[in-house]
């Protein structure tokens, strides 16, 4: 049964069977050191207003709330004085969920890629070590001290270094960068990615958007579940911010168990998730141990 779980994700990971999950994705805090959160806004109709929208009218945006922490900002902590302590004993379960033929994905950036390399090569083994994977997007402020960091990482590991799932026939195609070198025909079809994956964020004003602090595009975890799970697996997230692992799960035909201990994240999971299930005619999925009383926890999405 497709769940979500709100609650600690060590204690729940240490309750599950070995061998039960056949992709984990994690996108667990970077350690940035600041309060990630979303800043909210909306834009009223004004003709002194300082945007200007379609057909020539103009709007002036007001922002609904600061992300101030100490104001009730929506958000999470996002600073660890040991960061890979903290990761570490999680990596270890997450090896032991995974069956034979299982994936995890680890999704960070460049202030702690490379301490999580050395251990997860450290857990897995290097020879589980498959691939670093760069997306890569185009969208926010320019440095102009240094290259402006437009990039995240992915680190993929296997649960056995030579036999593991990849249905590479199910990934989306993307467009030659020089098509008339290729011919016609090979442009029509396109090409399979290669280790950069060139993928917009999350608009800001696209029906994607949920509001989450960090949420990460559908399109990039529709390519991982469609890659490297098969139709029936179970999908593990266990920092599953705002459920984005467990739609891309839903639409595929996968199974999915996504754990957060923030209130928030649950909240806007049941939202977003019982949209999905509805259209997918997946499982119903279901909260446990959830922000809202012990007799309300059950309820389907």
């Amino acid at each position: 049964m497709n769940r979500i779980v709100y609650g600690e994700n060590l204690a729940v990971l240490q309750s599950l069977a070995s061998g039960s999950v056949a992709l984990i994705y994690i996108d667990p805090p970077f350690n940035t050191g600041r309060w990630q959160t979303r800043p909210r806004m909306r834009a009223v109709q004004d003709e002194a207003g300082d945007r200007v929208g379609f057909g020539g009218k103009r709007y002036r945006t007001e922002r609904l709330g600061d992300g101030d922490p100490d104001a009730g900002g929506r958000g999470y902590a996002d600073d660890y004085d040991d960061f890979i302590g903290f990761l570490r004993p999680r990596i270890v379960e997450a090896r032991r969920l995974l069956s034979a033929a299982g994936s995890l994905f680890v999704h960070i950036d460049y202030r702690e890629v490379h301490y999580a390399k050395v251990m997860l090569d450290e857990v897995f083994g290097r020879a589980c070590f498959q691939n670093e994977i760069i997306w890569a997007y185009d969208y926010g402020a320019r440095s102009r001290r240094r290259w402006p960091a437009k990039h995240d990482n992915l680190l993929w590991y296997t649960r056995d270094p030579e036999q593991y799932t990849f249905n590479l026939d199910a990934c989306d195609r993307i467009a030659y960068m020089a098509p008339k070198l290729v011919g016609a025909k090979k442009a029509a079809l396109g090409k399979t990615p290669t280790d950069v994956w060139w993928h917009t964020i999350v608009s800001p004003t696209g029906r994607e958007k949920t509001g989450y602090p960090t949420q990460k595009p559908l399109g990039v975890l529709e390519r991982i579940v469609k890659v490297h799970s098969n139709p029936g697996d179970m999908v593990l997230d266990f920092f599953a911010g705002s459920g984005t692992t467990g739609e891309a799960a839903a639409r595929h035909g996968r199974q999915f168990l996504l754990v957060d201990a923030n209130e928030e994240a649950v909240t806007i999971m049941e939202r977003r998730l019982g949209i999905v299930a509805e259209r997918s005619d997946s499982t119903d999925a279901q909260v446990v141990g959830g922000p809202a009383d012990a007799g309300e926890n059950d309820r389907g999405l």
